[in-house]
């Protein structure tokens, strides 16, 4: 004998039925089959929004209760277009019937003025009781002896109504005077059990988990198999953090933790007595039939010290009470635990000391209202004799647990990876906690971040190493020069826990891809020869396909088609690390968009290169914004190859000359009519601009144009170099002015206090910071609130793609910062 158990998601419509009725005949062919069913999705819920509307608002809510019923009429007329002899009118009949006793049930609501707990069961209890019967009508169609289990007769229960717990050794005599055929498949719902009275009780939520426990149990299966809408039981919650991956076995002790914990695996009620019984389990998927799930068993036989999981719970309120001396500790404590039994309140982390006479404890706020206060209450006389010194309580807390077998094995490597983690998140552990079997290690913090938290230790502990998933595009010479870097520094990273893998490089016309890591040896003879064209959604799909836990894009281009999908990319699940100064100097509209988008997907949108190249401006910048900091002033030389040009100004080097020598360096654009435009300038103007918060556009910056007019329709780069030279003497002579007053030429950014942002040539003299500035240095010179008489002044290369590429990895490492 087999038991099967199949969840609300595994029933959520008439498609979902029959691929249930498959798996079912398929098991047939080799095992007697058992079945326990859950109600279709959601059905559950609609019920009980059904009763709390009926008992507190005394309000009929006829909408939800036709739309329940129009489900399951719908369902059932699925089905017949599915299999033509499905006997739905009789099914039909029972529907009707059903919600006729339904709309009984409800009336009696409204007499009473409020629900009992008897026809609180009853109702919720509907959607499994339909379910065994649509299953059953499709089975028998399909040709098979079915035997529908009531489980009020046979499943003898205490006489809580809403909690029930079986008694599972006189529901087994029940069971042993069935008369079932070999041949016969059996159904049973879920959920549902009977007391002494032969009347309706349930098992709790989750109590068709409980339900088929007790029927592998009573039927003596070899093996109870729990079928879900995941592959298994997870690391962590799948629809929480992305890189959760399936287990393939457990023990019921590692599982019942799991449970316990916080997990959404079995509820530890199910655990138990199949642990006793010694029944494995098998959690699978409904929609992957082919996974082999995950198995638990009493031990595993493979890989014993393995962590196996990673769960948490949110809102927790500690209570710590502290006692007199001599006073026995462990009365107190009964007292206390069999108040919050009774009230079925969960206890976690219970500790008591002797040393220091105290009790704590952890409850979850959902079931704790005015916790300390109840507390006081058990503890009356104590607390009038003196005997209870204090009761403290602390709200908002929240509890990690890190689950394995022989857990202390690794303690000293797993808190070292937990405070890692938390580096980032400015947490203090509030406490440690093993548990006594040694099965699992808790944490507890204060912390509003709790998901991010959970990410990050599942990242260190489970997957070892951080993964960051790079997409390069654009691969001229600062490209190129990232990929040295990254090449260089991986396996350094690896050491820290980080792997750097290339998937994708591309340029504005083909590109290449390798799912785990592009061999960066020889990636330039296998770029040269892809034939897959550049079309960027094809590279965005990737992420969602394979999975990536933190996949960035990273622009090397100067395209403004690339920086006008910022959005969608972000959108798509990346982060953007940015040497395109196009984005952030586009339109106001279009620069908020993209930083609220960024803010809104909790992605990182890093230009560190947008200004200065390789120097730390932006991210000074943001610190101090966040510390208080505003601008009284800047000023700055913003361009390394116009600090190169004017530089070589000072040697009475000409102007064409020394821009023909600052290409030859490398420092000046493509087309160095760009550098000598302003344009450039203006842009990382616009964009320190910004920064400090300056609703302004590019428009706004007043440019001194160095260029004549008729300069802007010449874009061929060596005619542009010849018309340069008719300025030689134009600007000999300015130096030459400057020099009679001790003064060296500068292009200079300013920005002043009002907002006002400029762009010109300025005289300089030695007593300027700016004045010794040449070869391609930058520098900036803030005058802010906290930075004054004395200015903050960084200065450094801020050109050449060496320093911008290493601005760009310094980047990409604060993505997992």
């Amino acid at each position: 004998m087999k038991t099967l158990k199949f969840g609300g998601t595994s029933l959520a419509n008439a498609n979902k039925f029959i691929q249930v009725s498959s798996i079912i005949l398929n098991q047939v062919k080799n095992d007697q089959i058992a079945v326990v069913l859950s109600a279709p999705a959601n059905i559950t819920n609609q019920l009980e929004k059904i009763i709390q509307k009926y008992t507190f608002n005394h309000i009929v809510p006829i909408e939800i209760f036709i739309n329940i019923k129009k489900f399951f009429l719908q369902l059932i007329d699925d089905i017949n277009i599915i299999h033509d002899k499905y006997p739905i009118n009789k099914i039909k009949k029972k529907i009707t019937l059903k919600f006729k006793q339904l709309n009984n049930l409800l009336d009696h609501i409204q007499t009473l003025n409020y629900c009992p707990d008897k026809i609180y069961a009853q109702i919720i209890s509907m959607g499994e009781i339909l379910s065994a019967y649509i299953m059953k009508a499709i089975l028998e169609t399909l040709g098979n002896k079915v035997t529908l289990l009531d489980p009020v007769k046979l499943l003898l229960a205490n006489n809580n109504y809403i909690n029930a717990v079986v008694d599972i050794h006189k529901s087994k005599k029940r069971f042993k005077k069935l008369k079932i055929y070999k041949q016969d498949i059996i159904i049973m719902p879920g959920f549902i059990a009977g007391n002494q009275f032969n009347e309706l009780v349930v098992l709790g939520r989750n109590g068709s988990d409980y339900s088929a426990t007790l029927l592998s149990i009573c039927t003596n299966s070899h093996i109870c198999e729990i079928w879900t809408d995941v592959n298994g039981i997870y690391t962590s919650d799948p629809n929480t953090i992305s890189t959760a991956r399936p287990l393939s076995e457990i023990t019921y002790q590692e599982a019942l933790e799991l449970a316990y914990l916080g997990a959404k695996v079995i509820h530890p009620a199910s655990i138990k007595p199949l642990q006793y019984y010694n029944i494995p389990c098998t959690i699978k998927n409904t929609n992957n039939c082919n996974h082999p799930g995950t198995l638990i068993t009493n031990q595993n036989k493979n890989n014993s010290d393995i962590i196996k999981g990673i769960t948490y719970l949110s809102n927790m309120i500690l209570i710590k009470i502290y006692s007199i001396k001599n006073i026995q500790i462990a009365n107190i404590s009964n007292k206390i635990l069999k108040y919050l039994s009774d009230k079925n309140i969960s206890v976690y982390l219970l500790h008591q000391s002797l040393s220091s006479n105290t009790i704590s404890f952890y409850v979850h706020k959902n079931n704790t209202l005015n916790i300390k206060k109840k507390i006081k209450k058990i503890l009356n006389k104590e607390i009038q004799k003196k005997l209870i010194e204090s009761i403290i309580e602390i709200k908002n807390l929240n509890i990690i647990s890190i689950v394995g077998n022989n857990i202390k094995k690794y303690n000293v490597k797993i808190i070292k990876k937990i405070c890692l983690s938390l580096e980032k998140f400015n947490n203090k552990i509030f406490e440690i906690s093993y548990n006594i079997s040694n099965i699992s290690l808790s944490i507890v913090l204060h912390t509003n971040n709790i998901i991010n938290i959970i990410k990050k230790i599942h990242d260190f502990i489970i997957n070892k190493t951080i993964p960051i998933n790079i997409f390069l595009i654009g691969i001229g010479g600062v490209g190129s020069e990232l990929l040295k870097i990254i090449l260089e520094q991986r396996d350094k990273l690896e050491k820290k826990f980080i792997q750097l893998n290339v998937n994708v490089i591309a340029n504005s016309t083909k590109y290449i891809t390798n799912k785990t890591n592009i061999n960066l040896n020889n990636w330039t003879h296998e770029f040269a020869v892809s034939k897959k064209n550049f079309y960027l959604k094809k590279i965005l799909i990737l992420v969602k396909k394979y999975g990536y836990l933190n996949p960035v894009l990273i622009d090397c281009t100067a395209s403004q088609d690339i920086a006008n999908e910022y959005n969608s990319i972000i959108k798509s699940g990346f982060n953007i690390i940015t040497a395109n100064k196009k984005s952030n100097s586009s339109l106001l509209l279009d620069y908020l968009s993209v930083h609220q988008i960024a803010n809104k997907y909790d992605k990182k949108f890093l230009y560190e290169t947008h200004v200065g190249a390789g120097l730390p401006i932006i991210d000074n910048l943001k610190n101090l914004i966040k510390s208080g900091d505003h601008l009284i002033k800047f000023q700055g030389i913003l361009s390394g190859s116009m600090s190169c040009i004017f530089g070589q100004l000072d040697d009475d080097i000409t102007i064409s000359d020394a821009t023909k020598q600052a290409q030859k360096l490398g420092f000046t654009e493509p087309n160095p009519k760009d550098d000598l435009s302003g344009i450039d300038v203006a842009r990382k103007l616009l964009i320190l601009a910004r920064e400090f918060g300056y609703s302004i556009e590019l428009t706004d910056i007043k440019i001194e144009k160095i260029l004549p007019k008729h300069f802007e329709t010449i874009n061929n780069k060596k005619k542009f170099l010849l018309q340069l030279k008719k300025l030689n003497n134009q600007f000999t002579e300015k130096v030459n002015y400057a020099k009679c007053k001790n003064k060296v030429l500068r292009y200079v950014g300013t920005i002043k206090g009002n907002g006002s942002c400029s762009v010109r040539i300025k005289e300089v003299d030695n007593n300027s910071p700016l004045y010794h500035i040449k070869n391609g240095e930058n520098i900036f010179v803030f005058y802010t609130k906290y930075y004054q008489p004395i200015p903050l002044i960084i200065r450094g290369y801020g050109a050449g793609n060496k320093v911008t590429a290493s601005g760009i990895f310094s980047d990409l490492l604060r993505i997992i910062l």
